[in-house]
């Protein structure tokens, strides 16, 4: 099923093979492309989003680190929560911050579509009835524990995209991160709730999306988590999604060379469709890896620091205008996210030309690096060129 649906992307990607994509050059056949998203997008160093919060206060060197370091921020839920008292204004501060040092950051605000994480003031107006429930009558749940929503709920939609609305606006953000949007299509929950309810749930995240954007306009992201290993290439489709992750790259059950193609081809149909792609890398995430709990901070630092090639070297043979890497172990302040990474660091250079593919391997010319991947043995190197 994966080697079909790899197959029908590389089809429908077959008219776009010759293109040679500079940011000027973006596809934009959407009415807000990643060209209008990211005016200022350029290949100097690997384009970076960072996505991560932090409860307490960010300092000065954090701040001066991110500010320099990308132009795409994603603020986690429970953000600033202990220093300001609700994710709504840690975010608003630290996009102050962050915007005083660097004005074309752009910063985008958390939330979930589809589960109910704490630490929000728009919970002081959510009401039970919008809770998500089984054909049982019983609350659905996250593992977590933590209820989820009915989007199939009008009135739930109004007030998820009012909040997201007004916290834009206020904050002065760009955009959203909505979470979740696969976990919609899970067959467990199928199961609890009934095929006819979980179509519901589904079409009432894209009726919720759409809407949302239409708040926020044209100059500002929804961007969506996700796609991965072929799946869900529908959300490309969706109206109001300007961008999606693919948060499982070589990760979970998204590891086998198949899917990790599928992966790299998702990023070239969505800048057909005007979309962007966050491609998120994770250095240690295996099941044999269970045991990362246990290690020190320095340690798993020096695991990431080494591992880096081959996500971001897959990334590179991928990369379309607007497009963003994405590299850490999880999503707080220190969990890698807030750390250097020499290969960011370097000069890239716009990309001479697409990728050329030879069945699972791949290479790729940077006006400052020359990129080649293996996907069947998980091999990639990067050659980085001297620069005056």
């Amino acid at each position: 099923m994966k080697a079909t649906l790899t197959l029908l992307t590389a089809l429908l990607l077959a008219p776009f093979s010759a293109r040679i994509l500079h940011a000027e050059d973006a596809p934009t056949p959407a009415r807000n492309g990643p060209a209008q998203l990211f005016p200022s997008f350029q290949w100097e160093r690997v384009p970076v989003n960072i996505h991560f919060g932090k409860r307490s206060e960010m300092t000065d060197d954090e701040i001066a680190f991110v500010a320099s370091h990308s132009e795409l921020v994603t603020l986690e839920k429970s953000h600033g929560v202990e220093a300001h008292g609700s994710t709504e204004k840690g975010t608003a501060a630290t996009a102050v911050r962050l915007k005083q040092r660097n004005q074309r950051v752009k910063v985008l605000f958390y939330f979930n579509a589809f589960v109910n994480w704490p630490g929000y003031d728009a919970f002081k107006t959510y009401r039970s009835e919008w809770t998500l429930r089984g054909a049982d009558g019983q609350i659905a749940k996250h593992p977590s524990g933590t209820p989820r929503p009915d989007p199939s709920h009008a009135e739930f939609r109004e007030w998820w995209s009012e909040t997201v609305a007004q916290a834009v606006k206020s904050g002065n953000l760009d955009g959203v991160f909505a979470d979740a949007l696969p976990q919609s299509r899970s067959p467990a929950l199928a199961k609890r709730l009934g095929s006819e309810k979980q179509q519901s749930v589904v079409d009432g995240l894209r009726q919720m999306l759409a809407l949302t954007k239409r708040k926020l306009g044209n100059d500002k992201i929804v961007l969506a988590n996700g796609i991965r290993a072929g799946q869900h290439l529908d959300f490309l489709e969706w109206e109001g999604i300007d961008g999606v992750m693919i948060e499982h790259f070589d990760a979970y059950h998204s590891k086998a060379p198949e899917d990790l193609k599928a992966d790299l081809d998702s990023m070239a149909l969505a800048a057909a469709k005007g979309k962007f792609v966050v491609l998120k890398g994770w250095p240690a995430l295996t099941a044999a890896e269970s045991q990362v709990k246990g290690r020190s901070r320095a340690e798993q630092l020096r695991l990431a620091r080494e591992r880096i090639t081959f996500p971001l070297a897959c990334f590179l043979i991928g990369a379309q205008p607007g497009c963003h890497f994405c590299y850490s172990w999880g999503y707080r302040e220190t969990d890698g996210g807030l750390d250097a990474y020499g290969e960011l660091e370097r000069p890239l250079g716009r990309p001479k030309a697409d990728a050329v593919w030879k069945g699972l391997t791949a290479t790729r010319d940077f006006a400052h690096a020359s990129v080649w991947i293996d996907l069947a043995n998980k091999q990639a190197r990067i050659d980085w060129k001297q620069t005056p």
